[in-house]
């Protein structure tokens, strides 16, 4: 898968999430606790931005309908054999690089 660039670690302080578009794409790119995860940009459930959702510890919310989706996983908090898709996520010279499909 290649490798794209998602933004600046600089940019993504802990606790917050960012939305990056890869072509039509959407990915949540999330910082939880100084790790940086990257997720599918869709929620499951009616298809709400989860990159412009909000990071409540690992727990990403959907701004539309207040899914939950853990940052580490992608599981959906009340039903963890749902999930959205997670990506591959590497560092380098201060920048996030995501693996995509």
């Amino acid at each position: 898968m290649p490798l794209v660039k998602a933004g600046r670690v600089a940019d993504l302080p802990p606790g917050e999430v960012m939305e990056v578009l890869v072509g039509e794409q959407p990915y949540a790119v999330c910082n939880f606790e100084g790790v940086i995860y990257a997720l599918d940009g869709v929620c499951i459930h009616h298809g709400g931005p989860l990159g412009q959702g909000r990071l409540d510890g690992a727990h990403l919310a959907c701004p539309y309908h207040l899914w939950e989706f853990d940052c580490r996983t992608g599981e959906y908090d009340r039903d963890p054999s749902r999930r959205v898709a997670t990506y591959p996520v590497r560092i380098e010279d201060g920048q996030i690089l995501i693996e995509v499909p």
